[in-house]
């Protein structure tokens, strides 16, 4: 991708509308604004920390326009938008009328890229409804160890705009998005890209599966060396047959199973790399064993295999994916070891907010007391239930939604005892904590993976897991 043409974009004098503030809108008024466009902010809330964005904005030369991000103001020649922002939204609707282009913080990251002068770092890039996080970092780190310069970037929390723009010199970057961001997302062209997985997420956003799949498809368009997809899911495999890419661009499977040519996969307990070795078809290369792998979930070495993969397409080296996955630690709340009372093990998933990552994160244990529930988004939960039937000791319920599990669990598992809890103040987790340790046996593991999002009873999903962590380790206190 450094090699690939530097957009050209006369920005003097410009009339560009950036819809939305924070991790992103505020980075591109400044980037606009520096290059001489005339910026207009617009902003649906208008609460004291968007004031403050505001002032800071508007000390510079920025217009910004708190509580109104309906209405487009006019001469306006382009509208850069924050990703979260619904493709409906009147602003929307009325640039396209207008025939106004509309373009995401990736797009105008990926236009600026190398506009001054430095040769712009070639993009490694991972979408998938879960594990993008986990798999961006999983990159940065075993790319680190190779001795490259790197960042993980995107929807990870770090504006790529910083790292496309910043003092920082980069070799390669490694960045999350989210589909969100694809969706706005027309001129990007990785080097590598991935998508780990696919399913229902984000269907009031999209509008349809079919709408979703595509945005997330679009990670691959344009790639130059490998295409990486996950073998168990084949919709992934459709996006990159769909994709228009570069010539001797190459179709990269990932499998829990044992690889076939073009594959990494798992012989015995080590990562295996069927895919970029001199003969594929009669040669592997071991890469690190799983155990090397934090923690040695199944969808999280399958997190690290396409890690991997997309590091491989760049050329690093065995020892440095192996040293890269050992340096590894997760962030918070995914799949997160809290403690162990009297033989069973607790663990915080919070971060498992939909159907998709709590199947990933149950199917992890073999014996389960679950602690789920919250804002179901729409979703529906007869699948999850009955692929995890067998591993459910118990299960504890909360949250606005949680009916719609214990419903799901008198049809698909009627002899897994439930418990329903009706509170949302603040001892509502100890007290699932306490049911849900009253259910386990030596050996099981009291889960919370809530399948859910947080937000009816807690901040976001950060705030849940510490609640469940903090009422763990005043659990231990009490046992010791």
């Amino acid at each position: 991708m450094g090699s690939q043409e530097v957009s050209s974009v006369d920005w003097q004098g410009k009339h560009v509308t950036v819809a939305g503030l924070g991790v992103s809108g505020i980075p591109a008024a400044r980037a606009l604004h520096e290059r001489g466009a005339v910026v207009t902010v617009v902003n649906d809330g208008d609460d004291e920390r968007a004031r403050a964005q505001a002032a800071e904005l508007e000390a510079l030369g920025v217009t910004v326009r708190l509580g109104d991000g309906a209405t487009l103001p006019p001469s306006t020649e382009l509208v850069v938008t924050a990703p979260g922002w619904q493709p409906d939204k009147p602003l929307f609707l009325a640039a396209a009328e207008a025939g106004v282009d509309i373009w995401g913080d990736v797009e105008l990251a990926w236009r600026l890229r190398g506009t001054d002068g430095r040769e712009p770092a070639p993009w490694l890039a991972v979408t998938g409804t879960n594990g993008k996080t986990t798999t961006v970092r999983m990159l940065a780190s075993i790319l680190e160890a190779a001795g490259l310069r790197t960042a993980a970037v995107g929807n990870i929390g770090v504006s790529l705009l910083d790292a496309v723009l910043g003092e920082q010199e980069y070799d390669v970057l490694a960045v999350e998005l989210s589909s969100y961001q694809l969706h706005w997302a027309s001129s990007p062209r990785a080097h590598s890209g991935a998508v780990l997985n696919l399913a229902p997420d984000h269907l009031d956003w999209h509008g349809s599966m079919t709408a979703y799949a595509a945005d997330k498809g679009r990670v691959y368009e344009g790639n130059t060396v490998a295409c990486v997809y996950n073998v168990a899911d084949p919709a992934t495999e459709d996006l990159v047959r769909a994709a228009d890419v570069e010539e001797g661009c190459r179709a990269i499977g990932f499998t829990l199973g044992a690889p076939g040519p073009s594959q990494l996969g798992v012989v015995d307990g080590i990562l295996v790399d069927r895919a970029f070795v001199p003969d594929r078809h009669q040669q592997a290369q071991e890469l690190a064993e799983v155990t090397d792998v934090h923690p040695p979930a199944p969808h999280n070495i399958a997190n690290a295999l396409a890690a991997a993969a997309l590091a491989r397409a760049f050329g690093v080296e065995a020892a440095a994916v192996r040293d890269g996955l050992r340096a590894f630690r997760p962030d918070a709340h995914r799949i997160e070891h809290v403690a162990d009372i009297g033989e069973v093990a607790y663990v915080d998933d919070s971060k498992a907010t939909n159907t998709h990552a709590a199947e990933a994160s149950l199917a992890a244990y073999d014996s389960v007391v679950w602690i789920a529930g919250g804002l179901a988004k729409g979703a529906t939960f007869d699948a999850l239930v009955t692929g995890a039937a067998k591993r459910l000791r118990g299960a504890v319920l909360m949250g606005a939604d949680r009916a719609l599990i214990r419903e799901a669990l008198t049809r698909h598992a009627p002899e897994v005892p439930v418990v329903e809890l009706d509170r949302t103040d603040t001892g509502a987790m100890s007290e699932a904590v306490a049911r849900a340790a009253a259910l386990a046996r030596p050996g099981d593991t009291v889960l919370l993976a809530p399948a859910c999002a947080s937000m009816d009873m807690f901040v976001n999903y950060n705030k849940r897991g510490e609640a469940f962590a903090d009422a763990v380790r005043a659990r231990a206190d009490e046992s010791a």
